[in-house]
Formats: C-alpha cells, sequence, structure tokens
C-alpha cells in the first residue's frame, strides 16, 4: 500500500502537477490595463469570467478609463452590467471608485494594498488580484475556489479564506505565488470541482489523499 505523503511531499507534487498541466497562466478576466482590470474583477465577484467577460467590452466602449466612467451615471452603469449580478451595488462602486481615482490619484489605480482596499467595493481579495496581475508583486488572491481547494488537499484547516491564505503564503515560495493562485484556480474548474467530483480523474486528489 502506497505511504501517505506529508505536507511538504504534498506541496512538491501539487506544484510540479500545476506547472506541468498549466506551464501559461493567462488572466481568464479581459482587460487592457490596471484599470479595466480593477473593474472586471469587482464584476467577477459571485458571477463567472465567461459572464463578466461578455459584459466589459460594453462597458469599456463607453468607458475604459476612470474620466470617461465617471461621466457615466450610475444608472447606465447598472444597465450594462445587470446580467453580472448585484448590479445595484457594483455600479455605485464603480462610479465612485472611478471619480476616487480622479481626485486622490491623478486617474492612476494605486499600487498598494491599502490604498486599493480604500476604494469601494475593492476588498483584500480583489486588491491581491490587481496587485499581483496588474503589477506583478507578489499576492495570493484567494476566492471560494481556492479555498476549498485548499481545504480538499489538506493543505490548510482554516475556518476562512483570510486563514488559507496565511497558510498558502507559508508553504508556496513568494516567487510562485501569482501564477499558482491561477493554476489552482484552472485546475479545479476542470479536474477538481465543488460537486460531481470524479477522483480517478482528478490526478491531485487520486494522488495525495
Amino acid at each position: 500500500m502506497q505511504k501517505k505523503m506529508n505536507k511538504k511531499e504534498r506541496v512538491e507534487f501539487i506544484q510540479n502537477t500545476l506547472n506541468a498541466l498549466y506551464p501559461e497562466t493567462p488572466i481568464p478576466l479581459l482587460h487592457k490595463d490596471a484599470y479595466t482590470l480593477l473593474i472586471a474583477v469587482l464584476l467577477s465577484a459571485q458571477c463567472t469570467d465567461e459572464r463578466v467577460n461578455k459584459i466589459t467590452p460594453l462597458l469599456f466602449e463607453l468607458a475604459d478609463n476612470p474620466y470617461d466612467m465617471a461621466q457615466l451615471s450610475v444608472e447606465h452603469i447598472k444597465e450594462i452590467i445587470r446580467p453580472c449580478g448585484l448590479s445595484p451595488r457594483k455600479s455605485v462602486a464603480i462610479s465612485e471608485l472611478s471619480k476616487i481615482l480622479i481626485e486622490k490619484h491623478q486617474g492612476q489605480v494605486p499600487q498598494d494594498f491599502a490604498l486599493l482596499e480604500e476604494l469601494p467595493g475593492v476588498g483584500h481579495k480583489t486588491a491581491s488580484v490587481v496587485m499581483s496581475q496588474a503589477f506583478g508583486v507578489p499576492a495570493f488572491p484567494v476566492d471560494t475556489h481556492i479555498h476549498r481547494l485548499a481545504q480538499r488537499w489538506k493543505l490548510t484547516n482554516g475556518k476562512n479564506v483570510e486563514q488559507t491564505e496565511k497558510d498558502l503564503k507559508r508553504l508556496f515560495k513568494k516567487e510562485v505565488w501569482n501564477k499558482l493562485h491561477l493554476q489552482i484556480i484552472f485546475y479545479g474548474r476542470e479536474f477538481c470541482p465543488a460537486r460531481g467530483h470524479d477522483v480517478e480523474k482528478c490526478i491531485i486528489c487520486k494522488t495525495i489523499l
């Protein structure tokens, strides 16, 4: 019978498997700069990337920068983004944060966790995605999917995403964080879903658990 892997061996196996499967990690959300990425990530809360990618071209055609976005009414933004869900809250956040970027940051998205998290509708996960993917700063954005897989793979017993983020940062080297968080998302979608999970088709679960 195969000996159970310890945590260090599990971490190594997971990283090697993900690197082999996903050597390239394109960002799933359509964007062209830090501002459009910020808006796309904000819209992706409780919404699929696929749906966001259908909506953002319509929105960015009208306004792909804070100056143009600030000119649109909240009502107009809300109508465009309605299919993404939570549109009343998200439309207000998009309008407000665009005005704050103009007033406080010369229309630029700040390269700073604390300043990003001060913006309406921007939590720690959104700030982490922008810092890692727009600015290349090491961050480990943990959403509910990564939280679920980290628990399933026994990398954390964290009861919340904050604890899971700390545990994953401790287990994996800083230089792989930005790529790894996307690799885990891709793997979860393809092989390790929440429902209908087939362990035989899931090489990581089949090997490490």
